[in-house]
C-alpha cells in the first residue's frame, strides 16, 4: 500500500482513550463500512503459585518495525481493506492493562474478519518482540509466545 512506515511502538501500555480516539477519527471516513479491533492484555496467570504481575517488553525496534511493515503490507495485498493500524507495547505493562492494539476497516465485515485473524497470529509468530513476566515476589520469567 505505501513504503511509509508508520510508528508502531507506546511507551508503556496502550491506553483506552487511545484506543476510543482511534476508533473515533475514522467516522468521516464514509467508505468503510466495517471495523474490527484486537486488543491484547496482560493476564493475572498463575505459575508455580505466583501470579503475574506484568510484563517488561522489550524489541529489536528496527527489525521488528520492519518485519511488522512488511506483514501490514502484505496483507493489504492480501484482504480488502480501507485502513490498519498496529500498536505494541514497550517497557511495564501491569495486568489488565493493555499491550496490542491491532485495528483494521474495510466496506465489508468479512474482510475485516479474515485480516484480523490473519495479521494478528503472523504479529504474535514472526514479530521479535519479548516479554518478561514479572512475578509476585519479584520472580522474573520470559514469556511464551501463545
Amino acid at each position: 500500500m505505501s513504503d511509509k512506515k508508520k510508528k508502531v511502538f507506546v511507551q508503556g501500555p496502550i491506553s483506552a482513550e487511545f484506543v476510543a480516539e482511534s476508533i473515533a477519527k475514522h467516522q468521516p471516513k464514509t467508505g468503510i463500512g466495517a471495523h474490527d479491533i484486537f486488543l491484547g492484555q496482560v493476564r493475572a496467570d498463575v505459575i508455580d503459585g505466583k501470579e503475574v504481575r506484568g510484563i517488561e517488553y522489550t524489541a529489536y525496534e528496527d527489525m521488528a518495525a520492519e518485519k511488522i511493515h512488511d506483514i501490514r503490507e502484505e496483507t493489504f495485498d492480501r484482504f480488502d481493506l480501507s485502513c490498519m493500524h498496529i500498536y505494541h507495547s514497550l517497557g511495564w505493562v501491569a495486568t489488565g492493562e493493555l499491550s496490542l492494539f491491532v485495528f483494521v476497516s474495510s466496506a465489508h465485515r468479512k474482510p475485516c474478519f479474515e485480516a484480523l485473524e490473519y495479521l494478528v497470529e503472523r504479529l504474535k509468530a514472526e514479530v521479535p518482540i519479548f516479554g518478561k513476566e514479572v512475578l509476585e515476589g519479584d520472580e522474573h520469567r520470559w514469556k511464551k509466545n501463545n
